[in-house]
């Protein structure tokens, strides 16, 4: 359901309603600047939820994937690793991961020298970062969590922001636990795209996309990068990751069918590992810039300054 119609909650939020989902409306908010879910859903359940079932209940092949996509998730590991020390001195690397998962980026940034510190509230995940050598919190980032992780140069937040109940707070938070002149480096799914849209109207599909109540957030360039700056973040670069939604485009429909949308997922793999086999890595990197310049891309990634 799209409508024009305003929709008002506790007094805070309202904006035109985008989707509706089950109990959930998706409003594009006045007052935050984003698009979320509403209601948003009671922390504490919330905390349970992510730190006992997500990955054995909602992700049950995500930690067994994540292994197997490696060698490609290192590729964008590597540029979002790049960005940051394109940005700091080589004396600067402390690096927090919030949400930092089964542990690779980590993994990753350790290899290149990264003094890495991750947090994690999913038990399982948390495991599995510590047996990658990863030094980890199990928890959920917020107030308490912050103020016992320390300073840092740097910190990354992917795939996090779209999960949480107050994307704003936490962002206002690492805000303050970056030491001036540090880096943040934010990555969101690019949701309710060109491409996205584009991609409905090929296939009739609803709104795929939108899933509460675990996608709370709903982000795009314009959103994200209007919010770090809004938060005092000076935006230093843009990227993202091939675009999913072209291959229901190109007439592969793999909404509903996961055999068929792992098999597009190894195609996009293909595409970026056949850059690195050929020697031509910077050319991947500027494909993706110019897509994150034009607002399309599966992901939304910035990197910004605390100044």
């Amino acid at each position: 359901m799209r409508e024009a119609a305003q929709f008002l909650a506790d007094g805070l939020h309202s904006g035109p309603a985008v989707a509706l989902r089950d109990s959930h409306s998706i409003i594009d908010c006045e007052a935050c600047g984003f698009k979320h879910a509403l209601p948003l859903p009671d922390a504490a359940a919330m905390e349970r939820a992510y730190r006992e079932n997500y990955y054995a209940q909602e992700k049950p092949n995500f930690l067994s994937h994540a292994g197997e996509d490696q060698e490609w998730f290192a590729l964008s590991q590597t540029d979002k690793l790049e960005m940051l020390e394109r940005l700091l001195p080589t004396d600067r690397r402390r690096l927090l991961d919030i949400g930092c998962g089964p542990g690779f980026f980590l993994a990753t940034a350790m290899k290149r020298g990264w003094q890495a510190h991750g947090i994690e509230p999913s038990r399982q995940a948390a495991a599995h970062a510590r047996a990658l050598g990863a030094r980890v919190t199990e928890g959920f980032f917020g107030l308490e969590t912050a103020a016992s992780l320390g300073r840092f140069d740097a910190i990354a937040l992917t795939n996090m922001l779209e999960h949480v109940p107050d994307p704003i707070g936490i962002l206002r938070q690492a805000y303050d636990l970056l030491d001036s002149g540090g880096a943040i480096c934010v990555g969101v799914p690019n949701d309710f795209s060109p491409l996205q849209l584009a991609a409905r109207a090929a296939s009739g599909a609803a709104d795929w996309w939108v899933a509460p109540p675990h996608h709370l957030n709903y982000f795009d360039f314009a959103s994200l990068g209007a919010l770090l700056t809004r938060l005092g973040f000076v935006i230093a670069e843009r990227s993202t990751s091939f675009p999913m939604e072209a291959f229901v485009m190109m007439g592969e429909n793999y909404i509903g069918d996961p055999a068929l949308g792992r098999a597009c997922h190894n195609k996009r793999k293909r595409f970026d590992l056949a850059f690195e086999a050929a020697g031509l890595g910077q050319s991947r990197r500027a494909f993706y810039r110019a897509l994150a310049d034009a607002g399309l891309g599966r992901e939304a990634v910035i990197v910004a300054v605390k100044p």
